[in-house]
């Protein structure tokens, strides 16, 4: 949902209900991961993706009927061996699809959700998506029309009060700081997914949570899907060089709140600097050191040092790599790196300390300019975060997409 947000706020602001279909379990090699997800306008709009292509055509046409009838769809879509034509992953993967509405009367949660993003504070939704669900697959290979998977819908049975569990798919629960906003038809089902969805949220992570109907959490029945939305990640690329604009471009691509920094203001411009979110002059280890006071770094944040200047580098670096930072890399030639390593080690910092820098920056991809630099840094960026070998897959075996 994070990449569909702000069109499904829009066009729910503007008065138009529109069918949300979200990534809520997935098995095996699945080619999204959970919390991916794709808007249906009704004017036959499509953002977003389920799956990369495998089964979008199958989530459309279901988005569609949910879309006009308002009741909620919960579908599993795998690879059958009997026919490997039907709406499923050539992959091999499972993964679980949630269609829902979403129109005006979620307003009050999107809006909470938008003010806290503006704001640059963690969210998160909780939508019951599921009562009476079952535990995941044992198989590889399961037909999307498996009887013994989730079912299909639950439908909302007359004369039956809200609280009732067959009523509960497609409530919300949205949690923006301090605040709450809906329900999901029980006050102590609330408190149990309030408490779970923050662990969620302070780890970053979206995710299924499974309880019993009145919040048991060594029950089942009723299955929470809970969609986060934490603030960017930090890049902060330091050295305003050509360099430097292209890693700004392609960490703001990746989703990086990018901050460029350079001690000399002639080249620290935002100008020269369109794509970074904010340009910083002043040396880089006092600008770091500030910022790691103020706790506004954490162990997602990426630093790339592009300075080629001792009297920055090492100051700098010797910071970073004090740190838990997600990913410290530098620039230079190898005659560089071995006497700021020396540098380093006479600084004490630790074998461990110094492991943890990438340097020379990025991988080995042969590239020359600025912007194939920026992509062997990116590389260098994904492979250190997801646990990645650099190498190509074709020479790998095994899953593609690894868990996590």
């Amino acid at each position: 949902m994070p990449d569909v947000f702000d069109e499904v706020h829009r066009r729910c602001r503007d008065g138009e209900p529109v069918a949300l279909a979200t990534v809520v379990a997935t098995w095996h090699s699945a080619p999204q991961p959970p919390g991916a997800a794709m808007m249906v306008a009704a004017d036959g709009t499509v953002i977003g993706s389920v799956s990369g292509g495998c089964v979008e055509a199958d989530v459309y046409e279901r988005a569609r009927r949910v879309l006009d009838i308002g009741q909620p769809d919960l579908c599993r879509y795998g690879i059958s061996d009997d026919d490997a034509y039907t709406a499923g992953l050539t992959c091999g993967g499972i993964l679980d699809v949630f269609v829902e509405r979403v129109d005006a009367s979620a307003l009050p949660g999107l809006d909470a959700v938008a003010a806290a993003r503006r704001d640059g504070h963690p969210a998160a939704i909780v939508t019951c998506v599921a009562v009476d669900a079952g535990p995941p697959p044992a198989r590889t290979g399961i037909d999307p029309t498996d009887t013994d998977g989730p079912p299909a819908h639950a439908g909302h049975p007359p004369g039956v009060g809200p609280s009732d569990p067959a009523r509960r798919p497609g409530r919300r629960l949205v949690l923006t700081g301090q605040r709450t906003v809906g329900s999901l038809g029980d006050d102590r089902l609330d408190d149990a997914a309030r408490a779970d969805a923050l662990g969620l949220l302070a780890a970053g992570r979206s995710g299924m949570l499974r309880y019993g109907y009145h919040g048991l959490r060594r029950g089942g029945g009723t299955s929470l899907f809970v969609t986060t939305y934490a603030t960017r990640p930090r890049m902060i690329v330091f050295g305003a060089i050509d360099f430097a604009a292209a890693v700004a471009r392609i960490g703001a691509f990746l989703g990086y709140r990018v901050t460029v920094c350079d001690a000399r203001p002639v080249f620290a411009t935002a100008r020269r600097f369109p794509e970074a979110d904010e340009v910083v002059v002043q040396w880089p280890h006092r600008y770091l050191r500030t910022e790691l006071a103020a706790d506004r770094l954490d162990e997602r944040t990426v630093v790339c040092v592009l300075t080629h200047d001792p009297k920055f580098d090492v100051p700098l670096l010797e910071l970073a790599l004090r740190h838990p930072l997600a990913y410290v890399g530098a620039m230079g030639s190898r005659r560089t790196h071995d006497e700021r390593h020396k540098l380093l080690s006479e600084a004490g910092l630790s074998p461990a300390q110094l492991a943890r820098l990438a340097s020379p920056i990025g991988l080995d991809l042969g590239g020359r300019t600025p912007e194939e630099t920026a992509v062997s840094v990116a590389a260098q960026i994904v492979a250190a975060r997801w646990g990645g070998t650099g190498r190509p897959l074709a020479a790998l075996d095994g899953p593609i997409h690894q868990p996590g």
